[in-house]
């Protein structure tokens, strides 16, 4: 059973966190948003409150998952925003559903599928948590997403990402490892997705090259580079990115 948080009325917004991430990461979007929609936040399988039953799963699954929650909650044609492994489900949504939605955002995300080398690097942090376990993937895992000029000022967010990312089950966060690094190509999804498309890239993120992002811009309705932000614009451009997403979420 998906477990999420709601709030606001109007048109639905649905945010989709990132791998090891939950919900509450959303917190300040879905406050800020709740005045003119009604804005979804669910936990993804493994992570937060949402258990996965399962060994492995894969994006596909992820997105009929969804979609089920969505028909028992009523959720119609709501404009979809995922930040990295969100954006990836939100891809594989768009995939599902087509037009059922009205549109898709890829925050520090992409269509692309993962490189070798990327390939390689999961499958070494599928050796690591399998031998130290969650508490000290979490410890080695977030203070990187950031840039390394934030990290000083976001002390307080990495702990706290850290803190929620201690609760991901070992065998989410080993399932979402292999699901990521299998993920197909969804490029012409993108490409072809008929609603609105945004697309937030950090300028010198390291999980999602720049070079990459920008071959997304063609296709999208609102593109942005973060200057100087790494792969957690959320936090460390925040007011830029409340603005962008409102400014998407307006036209």
């Amino acid at each position: 059973m998906i477990k999420f948080s709601q709030k606001g009325k109007g048109p639905a917004l649905i945010l989709l966190h990132g791998f090891c991430e939950s919900k509450e990461m959303w917190n300040t979007f879905a406050e800020r948003f709740s005045e003119d929609f009604e804005v979804f936040c669910p936990d993804l399988p493994g992570f937060g409150e949402t258990r996965l039953e399962q060994d492995h799963i894969s994006l596909e699954e992820v997105a009929v998952m969804l979609q089920e929650w969505m028909a028992e909650q009523q959720i119609e044609k709501p404009i979809l925003i995922g930040h990295s492994l969100g954006g990836y489900v939100a891809l594989a949504m768009a995939e599902l559903m087509g037009g059922e939605l009205k549109g898709i955002g890829l925050f520090h995300s992409t269509a692309f599928p993962d490189e070798d080398e990327k390939k390689q690097t999961r499958n070494k942090t599928i050796t690591f948590v399998k031998k130290y376990g969650v508490d000290k993937f979490m410890d080695a895992f977030v203070p990187p997403l950031f840039s390394e000029a934030h990290r000083l000022s976001q002390e307080d967010q990495i702990a706290q990402l850290v803190s929620s990312g201690k609760r991901s089950s070992k065998k989410g966060i080993l399932a979402f490892i292999v699901a990521m690094r299998d993920r197909k190509d969804r490029i012409d999804i993108w490409q072809h997705f008929s609603g609105k498309k945004l697309f937030i890239a950090g300028e010198i993120d390291g999980a999602i090259k720049i070079e990459a992002s920008r071959r997304h811009q063609a296709f999208a309705t609102h593109y942005h580079e973060l200057e100087g932000v790494g792969h957690m614009g959320m936090f460390e451009a925040e007011s830029e990115c409340l603005e962008i997403v409102g400014k998407f979420l307006g036209n």
